[in-house]
């Protein structure tokens, strides 16, 4: 359900953030633009934890931005069909219902068998 793992991405950074302070504009751009958005191959990324390496910048030409490979470590949310969530029911209806865990919106619908369905229930 939930894994900590290590991700690169890599940053684009506008020249008027050039300074002292120029890697923790870089992490709270990561931050940012990171946490919170989900992929297929990876789940939900919950936050960051930490930077493992922050690579030499790369000036693109003609725009002044610098990119810089950053390898970071984070937490992922990636639940796996026929696991067990705790999850909040939100409607339900004659078809079956709707639940949230976190980020996810979970269906369960009333053509399933009696006994999962029961034991689904009993864990909410």
């Amino acid at each position: 359900m939930f894994f900590h793992i290590v991700l690169e991405r890599n940053m684009q950074l506008h020249p008027r953030h050039f300074g002292r302070d120029l890697r923790d504009k870089l992490v709270t751009k990561l931050m940012k633009d990171v946490e919170g958005t989900c992929s297929g191959r990876h789940g939900f990324i919950v936050a960051i934890t930490g930077i493992e390496n922050v690579g030499k910048g790369l000036i693109r030409d003609g725009t002044g931005f610098v990119t810089f490979p950053v390898k970071y470590q984070c937490v992922v949310f990636r639940p796996f069909k026929g696991e067990i969530l705790e999850a909040v029911v939100t409607m339900v209806n004659k078809m079956g219902f709707f639940a949230e865990a976190g980020p996810v919106q979970i269906f369960v619908s009333n053509h399933v068998s009696t006994i999962y369905f029961l034991s689904l229930l009993f864990y909410l």
